[in-house]
Order: structure tokens, then sequence, then C-alpha cells
């Protein structure tokens, strides 16, 4: 299969990108490099530089590289910042999809998987989430997703776009190549292991007064070779035409608080990581947990290398290995 990858030069996309050229697949890479990388672009794949708010760059990358399916993973993320800065999430998150959308229309392409988050439900009436349960948003950044996926429903009805939405929320982890790279750095778990290399950046705890078993937020990890294996397998689906419109949880149905992630990078790394106390970050819900029985059901996924521990290992191997090369090759010290 011809397949393009919207920001395949970020974390979790070059991650798709590997294992889409692993299994054989031709694969594009559409990336504007604000925060992905071009080293990171696997070699197998074309690469081309672009944001998909430039329609005519996009539309003539797409005549001189046809594909068949779009697995689009470029978004800004951040909830924090989507709460200072909405427009800057609904131009990029949802003006440039719909951009995409039509440019897609227009070479007769009707496949998409679609990064989506755990972020549209906002605070959860249950746990864990099920697909069916109520969204409403409580960040910009959650919101833009969901109105993407209410346009990928009313572009089904019209012009028959198949497509899989899939709610995820902490991508962690990495491969024995790719690893979190993000400038500056947001995610819990890379934040904790840089201050387990480096005492001099300790680790933010953002409130300790939320009604879970520590008073820390619970969030669901989800290993990133795990995510990419759910890509591909929705990505296939479609193709052989068993989905045609469909949204899917990934979770693994159990949580971690920050606390706990904290106490397990201590074990694995076994060093001593210094903590301060902040304040709550708006948006942020207490719980954020997924059922993942729909997908497990239609396309027989199971997180395989999620065990916190596992993704925290791997990190860390990443860590101390890779993304130390990383840095000193850049000059960064």
């Amino acid at each position: 299969m011809r397949v393009l990858v919207t920001g395949g030069a970020g974390y979790i996309g070059s991650v798709i990108t590997d294992q889409l050229v692993a299994a054989g697949h031709r694969v594009v890479v559409y990336d504007n490099l604000s925060k992905g990388h071009a080293d990171a672009v696997n070699e197998g794949a074309t690469f081309v530089q672009g944001d998909l708010l430039d329609t005519h760059l996009l539309k003539s990358a797409l005549i001189a590289n046809p594909v068949d399916a779009v697995i689009h993973m470029a978004a800004a993320s951040l909830v924090g910042e989507s709460m200072v800065n909405p427009e800057r999430y609904y131009v990029n998150n949802l003006v440039a999809t719909i951009g995409l959308l039509d440019a897609l229309l227009g070479a007769r392409i009707k496949m998409l998987v679609f990064s989506s988050t755990a972020a549209v439900y906002g605070e959860p009436s249950k746990v864990p989430i099920s697909e069916d349960d109520p969204t409403a948003p409580s960040n910009t950044y959650g919101e833009t997703k969901l109105a993407v996926e209410r346009a990928l429903h009313w572009f089904h009805a019209a012009h028959g776009m198949r497509y899989a939405s899939l709610r995820y929320f902490n991508a962690a982890g990495a491969t024995d190549r790719r690893g979190e790279r993000h400038d500056p750095e947001t995610h819990l778990i890379p934040l904790v292991l840089r201050a387990a290399r480096d005492a001099r950046h300790p680790i933010t705890v953002y409130g300790r007064d939320y009604a879970t078993r520590d008073g820390t937020c619970v969030r669901d990890y989800i290993h990133v070779s795990d995510l990419a294996d759910a890509h591909i397998r929705a990505l296939q689906a479609l193709a052989a035409e068993e989905l045609r419109a469909e949204i899917f949880n990934l979770g693994c149905g159990d949580g971690y608080t920050v606390q706990e992630v904290i106490n397990a990078a201590r074990k694995v790394t076994g060093r001593d990581i210094p903590v301060n106390d902040g304040l709550r970050r708006p948006g942020d819900p207490a719980v954020l947990v997924a059922s993942s029985a729909r997908i497990a059901k239609a396309l027989g996924w199971h997180p395989r290398h999620s065990s916190l521990e596992t993704i925290i290992d791997s990190a860390w191997k990443w860590e101390t290995t890779s993304a130390a090369k990383i840095e000193s090759n850049a000059g960064v010290r």
C-alpha cells in the first residue's frame, strides 16, 4: 500500500513510518518540522517538507507521490498551550485538517486513520472510558480534535470517506531508533528521566489535591510501538473495507498516578529524582483511563509493551544512549 503519514517526522509518526516501511509499504512523510526532526524520517520513506496549510504544496505532493491512504498525525498537542492560545489550535488542528481532507478528495483518496485523543472526553463520567461515553472536552486541544472527528463523520456521509479515529492519551516509551525529542519537553516520563539524568532539572508535580489514590493525576500510558501497531491495523482494516467509519479508544484499562510514575522511574534508573510541587494546570482532568475493548474485538489489538516498567525502561535506554548522542552531536550540554 502507498501511505501518506502527516507528522511522520515526529515521535509517534516516525515509529509508525518505521513499522510501515518494515512491512513493505511505500511511505510518503509530510511534515513541516516545527516539532519533528528530519533525521527521524525513515530512510526508506519519501520526505516532503511542508505545512498542511500550504494547500498548493500539499496538492502538488499528492500528484507527485500518489498514495492510497493517509495516517494523519500532524497537530499541535499541548493542553496548557491550547488554553492560552486557542486560535493556534483551531488553525493547526481543524483548519489544516479540513484542507487536508479537501486535498484528499481532489486526489480521490478516501481512507484516513486519524490521531485523536482521550482529551475529547473531558472529565469522564466513569472509568475506564468507553467510546460511547459523553464527549465534553475541558481544553481547546481536545475540542479541536473532537471537531475533526465530527467533520470526518460528515465527510463520510457526503463523500464516502472511510476513516478510523484513534483516541489515546499518553504515548510513552521508545524503540531502539526513536524516542521523545520535544522542544520544549512537556511529557511526564521524559521529564522524569531527564531529572534522573540531571538533578539540576527537578520534575514538577502539578497538583496533589485531586480525588485520586495519592492526590496526583491518573493517566493511561501506551507504549509508542503499541500505538503504531494500532494505526497500521486500522489502516489495513480500512483497506479491506472491514471498517468504514469507526472510533476506537487505545488504552490499557489501568492508569498510573504521577507519583507512581516517579516511583517506578526511581526503581528502573536506580537514581533519586528531585521533585517540586506546583499548582494544578487549567484543563487537566483528574483521571483519564480508556477501555480498549472495542478495538480488541474489532481488530485483535492488545497492548504488548505497555506495562509501566517496560515503558520506562525503554525510555531510559533511549535517554542514556540515543538521546544523549543526539544532544552531543547537536552541541547540547
